[in-house]
């Protein structure tokens, strides 16, 4: 979430910088409120100075054995017209709030100004692409005969899902245990284990929720109420039926979500490991804070129909190993740099050619200030296809989940989060058997996950 005094300092600056992301700003709106709500809080003021002031009074006259009474129920006035104006400012307070959530990061300076991927800046290539004598074959026709099996997985689950079987679900188990291990061992990542179910709170917190609900999936888990959710039940039950007698208006509030509790399933690690550091303040002494987590993710992929229907590219469910990191502000970049640099290590290690482009501002997700994608080439697909990204947030996910640390003075300050997969489990076993494929159909295993694998060389049809 963005600095409210940004917008309140230079809303057209901010609403320009933002343009440049393909967002419109509604800085007629924006103005509309915050008018709104000095007016609000001048009022307030005014009747807690005549309030005061009125108090005094009563406390002198009763000194000289004055009547009060007139005194007593202008300050009871007082005491409702102060109501009624902080219900107003919280109601303002809201919807300024609503609008800044949905609001995305503002780029960082060094971004590309562009609209979509055609406009991503090239930074650098690595490795060679591969050579082949014989007709290259994709993963679906090499997985066919190796236990990639999208049959099963259909009939279990839908589309969108894949099963592994044998060899080929032990070489992606080992993928993973070589990514943890080797981000753990050789670059200081405390490995994490996470839940895969999370609250609103959580997706809120790192920016997947309100704008984006439609890409996540969801489950509805009834519990046992606190006597602080039967208070709130109530009092939303009693303001429907209030509406309802009011106006002849059946509403649906939020009451029907009271003990029917709604939990996500995360589309990424970074929504709970980031959220390990919401509403608290780090001390300065534990920063940088480095985590990693392997753990399933699951989109709904709403609106990709059509895109990449075929393999493993774009599945409901895949794995991926995620590297987050919570960084002092002066020194976040640096760290976005050196986290990029961990998750290349892994496609050098298993000798995979790939590519490092910058996005462009039309490119890049709702809450990264900026981000780098690493693009692992595919040879049925002759071309570069992301396999991860590495994105520094700066405080635009810390202003939300209120997560500080405590500077040199001693004050709370925002963190920076930074995250990046290190890497995406499945896209990493499309590129090792696209890469390492033999005229037979047989698949080299890379030399550094043999040790996961028994020492084998290769996955024979």
């Amino acid at each position: 979430m963005l600095d409210i005094q940004l917008l309140r300092n230079d809303l057209a600056g901010v609403a320009a910088r933002l343009v440049t992301r393909g967002f419109v700003l509604d800085e007629a709106r924006f103005q509309e409120l915050e008018a709104q709500r000095k007016m609000i809080q001048t009022r307030t003021q005014e009747l807690q100075a005549k309030r005061n002031s009125s108090s005094k009074l009563i406390g002198q006259a009763k000194a000289k054995g004055e009547d009060v009474t007139a005194i007593m129920a202008e300050v009871a006035t007082l005491g409702d017209e102060l109501k009624q104006a902080e219900v107003q400012l919280g109601e303002v307070q809201s919807a300024l709030q609503q609008l800044l959530e949905v609001i995305p990061n503002t780029p960082h300076s060094s971004v590309p100004v562009g609209k979509s991927e055609t406009d991503n800046l090239e930074v650098r290539k690595v490795g060679n692409i591969p050579q082949f004598d014989f007709a290259v074959k994709d993963h679906v026709d090499l997985g066919e005969k190796l236990g990639l099996d999208f049959d099963t997985a259909t009939k279990i689950s839908g589309a969108r899902f894949s099963l592994l079987k044998g060899g080929l679900a032990r070489l992606h188990r080992a993928l993973a245990q070589f990514m943890l291990d080797t981000h753990t061992d050789q670059h200081g990542y405390t490995e994490t284990y996470v839940p895969y179910l999370v609250n609103a709170d959580s997706m809120r917190g790192t920016g997947q929720l309100p704008k984006f609900e439609a890409d996540l999936f969801s489950v509805n888990a009834g519990g046992i109420l606190t006597n602080d959710e039967k208070a709130q039940l109530e009092k939303m039950k009693q303001a429907d039926e209030k509406h309802f007698k009011e106006t002849g208006e059946n509403i649906v509030s939020g009451a029907i979500g009271i003990g029917n509790k709604k939990f996500y399933l995360i589309p990424t690690a970074e929504v709970p490991v980031t959220n390990m550091v919401r509403d608290e303040i780090v001390p300065l002494e534990k920063l940088p804070m480095k985590f990693v987590a392997h753990t399933p993710c699951f989109r709904s992929e709403a609106g990709s129909y059509g895109r990449d229907t075929r393999g493993m590219i774009r599945q409901h469910q895949f794995d991926k190993v995620e590297l987050v990191q919570m960084a002092h502000p002066d020194e976040s970049y640096a760290a976005l740099e050196q986290l990029l640099g961990h998750a290349e290590t892994i496609l050098q290690k298993l000798g995979l050619p790939y590519r490092v482009v910058k996005l462009c501002t039309g490119d890049m997700g709702f809450s990264a200030a900026l981000t780098y994608d690493i693009e692992v080439w595919l040879p049925a697909q002759n071309t570069y296809r992301e396999i991860s990204s590495c994105s520094n947030f700066e405080a635009f996910q810390a202003r939300r989940m209120q997560a500080r640390f405590r500077n040199a003075q001693g004050k709370p300050e925002l963190l920076h989060t930074l995250n990046g997969s290190g890497l995406a489990v499945g896209r990493t076993l499309v590129a090792v058997l696209e890469n390492y494929q033999q005229a037979d159909g047989s698949v080299v295993i890379p030399e550094v996950l043999r040790p996961y694998m028994g020492n084998k060389e290769k996955l024979s049809p």
